[in-house]
């Protein structure tokens, strides 16, 4: 058994966690998640209202009656969601376990703690890290220069971020960011992290909610298929490489680059639709490095017990042989 600080705090069988990837964390693949033993989370903001969350919710728990959490993410924006209401409506329905991700959670933790709901805050460099257990975080999740999405602006890689955030914080720490098997599981628990979480891996899943094509495109892609967008308006984002993120990326390396130079290209609808009709060159998509570790769509069921078996060999014979 892989028990951890991780999985004792928050009552799951195994220390691997699903991300929570907008459009993507929806109940069929959080509810496979959690049926396997992991920890699934529900994206709030994938769902249009605070009202849609919570009968999300309701729909999660009519296919698993184990744990399963949700990803708040708070992200500056000139009309904000209505964080306070997404917030309300995950205490009532009694959740009790939470991902905060992007920005400062301040704000958020001390009602999540008052209502008995775990914070599991995701961050991109250590002083962050610190700065979560300070406000009350129950625990972290540490993301990797490899990772999809929001890498941070430091360009830290988990083989050195993972044990320098493990030195500096004494909350179970989850390490995300290029991992996918069994060998990067136990290489986590070895550089100080109490499990993984993984994004792109569990969108490559038969019950993950995006398109078959999609789902193969990943699996063609390798290590190198991925392109960081944004870097020269400070928001650096890790995307699948395609006709669309190369454009991005020209437009930023001519130099002088607004927003609004790149609006209509990285505009989340185009995004929404890739996964929705399978056109993996319609917009931009996250994807993370570990792309070159994929290379099946399984079901997640097998995927968490084949991760488990890989770890439980590795621990038990190679690492023991060698002592």
């Amino acid at each position: 058994m892989l028990s951890t600080r991780f999985t004792q705090a928050f009552g799951v069988e195994y220390p691997i966690v699903q991300g929570g990837m907008q459009w993507v964390g929806r109940a069929e693949l959080v509810s496979a998640v959690a049926n396997a033993g992991a920890l699934g989370l529900i994206t709030a903001l994938t769902q249009p209202t605070p009202e849609d969350l919570v009968r999300e919710i309701a729909r999660c728990r009519e296919m698993t009656d184990k744990p399963f959490g949700v990803n708040l993410t708070i992200l500056p924006a000139i009309k904000p969601p209505p964080y306070a209401e997404y917030r309300q409506a995950i205490i009532e329905a009694g959740i009790k376990v939470v991902e905060t991700a992007g920005s400062n959670p301040q704000e958020h933790i001390p009602e999540f703690k008052s209502a008995g709901v775990k914070v599991l805050h995701k961050c991109t460099s250590v002083r962050h890290a610190i700065k979560a257990e300070q406000l009350g975080a129950d625990a972290i999740s540490i993301d990797g220069f490899e990772c999809a999405g929001h890498p941070g602006e430091d360009d830290v890689p988990g083989l050195v971020l993972i044990p320098a955030a493990a030195d500096k914080v004494s909350i179970p720490m989850i390490a995300s960011g290029g991992f996918g098997d069994g060998r990067g599981l136990v290489a986590a628990l070895a550089l100080g992290a109490e499990g993984v979480n993984m994004g792109t891996r569990f969108m490559c899943t038969v019950e993950s909610p995006i398109h078959h094509s999609v789902k193969e495109q990943i699996v063609a892609n390798d290590e190198r298929a991925t392109d960081l967008i944004l870097r020269t308006l400070h928001n650096t984002s890790r995307v699948a490489r395609n006709a669309i993120s190369q454009q991005v990326v020209a437009i930023e390396q001519a130099g002088g680059a607004t927003f609004e130079d790149v609006r209509d290209l990285v505009a989340g609808s185009r995004g929404r639709l890739v996964y929705e009709e399978g056109d993996p060159e319609f917009g931009i998509w996250s994807a993370g490095q570990v792309q070159g570790l994929i290379h099946d769509i399984p079901t997640v069921g097998d995927l968490v017990a084949r991760m488990v078996r890989e770890a439980e060999a590795i621990i038990s014979d190679r690492l023991t042989a060698m002592t």
